[in-house]
């Protein structure tokens, strides 16, 4: 009788069917982008062009602001598979088993409610008020253009499907927030995989000491240059 091999595939346990699902602000790369740009620009020329302490300032400042920049634009992003929700604020990156969670609620921002009543905010998945204006809006408009009352009310106000009152095709879209569907995909998979026995464990917190340590050395080295001028 063979005894198998701990390292041989069919003793591993089994992995996630699906890999991570990612979500981050849209507009959070390019913002980032262009900002990492102008600071780079504007850092570089003090560097090479400034005289005096300015170039020691400049570096500095660059050293503060720029891990801050990445942490608040690049950084933040939701990962959720089979098993655990991962959660990489700009600070942190909290890892929760689908089984800890007790509620996603969406409000004034969005966040993971854990068993224990922690509360964790997803920096990734802003809540945009105007995109939830905009998809009532529609969903009004889908709802008017349902009915009869709606039609006629229309034709009482002089507004033709192509005019302000009523939707067209170009402000045709969905009637939720983008955000908010995401915060819905969440709660799918909560529901479909928090009985899961992979689904449990502990909360894990850990802080993001490549941001806080580089963020932190220039801000001592700026105060630096700063109190000795």
């Amino acid at each position: 009788m063979t005894t198998p091999d701990p390292q041989s595939p069919a003793s591993q346990p089994p992995e996630s069917v699906f890999k991570d699902r990612i979500y981050r602000s849209p507009l959070a790369i390019p913002s980032g982008v262009l900002l990492l740009g102008l600071i780079g620009w504007l850092g570089f020329d003090a560097l090479f062009r400034g005289h005096g302490r300015t170039p020691w300032l400049a570096l500095a400042g660059m050293i503060l602001v720029v891990p801050l920049v990445i942490a608040f634009t690049l950084r933040p992003a939701v990962f959720a598979n089979d098993d655990r929700l991962r959660i990489r604020n700009p600070f942190r990156v909290i890892t929760l088993p689908w089984g800890e969670i007790a509620a996603l609620r969406s409000a004034y921002s969005n966040e993971v409610v854990a068993t224990s009543g922690t509360k964790y905010q997803l920096w990734a998945i802003p809540v945009s008020l105007r995109a939830r204006k905009r998809a009532a809006r529609r969903q009004v408009r889908a709802g008017t253009e349902g009915t009869e009352g709606g039609a006629a009310q229309a034709r009482r106000l002089g507004v033709s499907r192509g005019g302000f009152g009523l939707a067209t095709g170009a402000d045709s879209g969905p009637t939720r927030a983008e955000t908010d569907q995401w915060m819905n995909d969440l709660r799918s998979f909560h529901e479909r995989h928090e009985g899961r026995e992979t689904a449990h464990g502990e909360t894990t917190v850990r802080w993001a000491y490549e941001v806080l340590g580089p963020a932190l050395a220039g801000a001592v080295v700026l105060a630096i240059l700063l109190a000795t001028g």
